[in-house]
């Protein structure tokens, strides 16, 4: 029972034993307190004056005295303004009021409607710890799903753990050029922070051979492809995607050694997830509907080979969907999720939680 309907209750009785009516609750209409005026509800007490053949005010002070005799706990004090009584609530009844619906779980929640919605949160890559951003989307997902329940909708909470692409590689690159074996348990290092230490180590080397080439004449741009360590790290892309065991191995290794950091972090928290998909398991079918898409017309290949879509026509700009090599880019597999997402969950409503850093 909410304190509107309280009030509705409490005038009704008191208009009902002042004036010998037979009102009802629900005939009494109570709205939000202007905020130029003092008071939280208002009783509009306007249409009952030509009724009773009294003023607005006179009705007004009438009504506002009898119940707030009758009902301290609930009414503090009152103004009459023309034909409406602006109600005060006391702060004894609010601070009672919430500390009953807090200690009640089940307080304000809907039945459920059958209604499905996905809230998609998170969704880290493996080659770094959890960052701020990440614990503002945690908190934010996780928020949002709780409250669609709480609403009465059937609530997927997913996550994708972007666990390949050239930047996994580059902290696994990162690692052989400067591991030496390293481990979470020999460094007693948390696992997601190990392996973001070589992603960062891999671009201070990155940084160091692209300025060495700049310093032998070559142009940025070049350089930032040319560099060895980008090279070697495109190539284990490559080799990962063809299956290499070594590569894989590694790969496999090493984001272990971040998903058990997360878990720690997620723990600590209190985010949770219903589902967790993983990029490695959903690029291909990705792949498969970009060459679905090109057959048909959707995408386009450009001289060097890659494969683009053009979004111009929606206020965007072209959108690379597969890079010469052959390679998948993010956009690839969540082309591949999407579609797995609504056949596996049937979603109604779909909820993604990213930062705008991402526009």
């Amino acid at each position: 029972m909410g304190i509107v309907f309280l009030i509705q209750e409490a005038a009704a009785a008191q208009i009902n034993k002042l004036y010998n009516l037979n009102l009802s609750p629900e005939q009494i209409q109570v709205t939000e307190t202007k905020p130029e005026f003092e008071g939280e509800y208002t009783v509009v007490i306007f249409g009952l004056t030509k009724q009773l053949k009294k003023s607005p005010e006179a009705l007004g002070r009438e009504l506002g005295d009898s119940v707030k005799n009758t009902y301290p706990n609930l009414v503090c004090g009152y103004n009459v303004i023309k034909g409406f009584l602006n109600i005060s609530v006391s702060d004894a009844f609010v601070l009672d009021f919430l500390s009953v619906r807090f200690g009640d779980s089940e307080y304000g929640k809907r039945p459920p409607e059958g209604k499905k919605v996905m809230v998609e949160y998170s969704s880290p890559n493996t080659n770094k710890p959890l960052h701020l951003g990440h614990l503002r989307n945690n908190f934010l997902g996780w928020s949002m799903a709780e409250i669609f329940k709480s609403d009465g909708y059937l609530v997927a909470k997913t996550s994708i753990a972007n666990d390949r692409g050239i930047h996994i590689c580059k902290s696994m690159v990162g690692w052989l050029h400067f591991g030496n074996d390293a481990t979470p348990e020999s460094t007693g290092i948390k696992g997601d922070h190990l392996v973001g230490d070589y992603y960062v180590k891999f671009g201070e080397e990155l940084k160091r051979q692209i300025n060495e080439l700049m310093t032998a004449g070559m142009g940025e741009e070049e350089a930032s492809k040319e560099a060895p360590i980008m090279k070697e790290a495109q190539q284990m892309l490559v080799d990962w995607e063809a299956g290499k065991p070594e590569v894989i191995h590694l790969w496999k290794k090493m984001n272990e050694w971040v998903y058990t950091g997360w878990k720690e972090t997620y723990e600590t928290i209190g985010s949770d997830f219903d589902k967790t998909y993983y990029e490695s398991n959903v690029y291909l079918s990705g792949k498969k509907m970009v060459d679905d898409g090109l057959r048909k017309g959707v995408f386009f290949k450009k001289d060097d080979g890659s494969v683009w879509i053009d979004l111009t026509a929606e206020g965007l700009d072209e959108k690379i969907v597969q890079r010469k090599d052959g390679t998948a880019v993010y956009i690839t597999q969540d082309i591949g999720l999407v579609e797995q997402k609504q056949r596996e969950l049937g979603a109604d409503l779909s909820i993604y939680v990213v930062g705008n850093e991402q526009d």
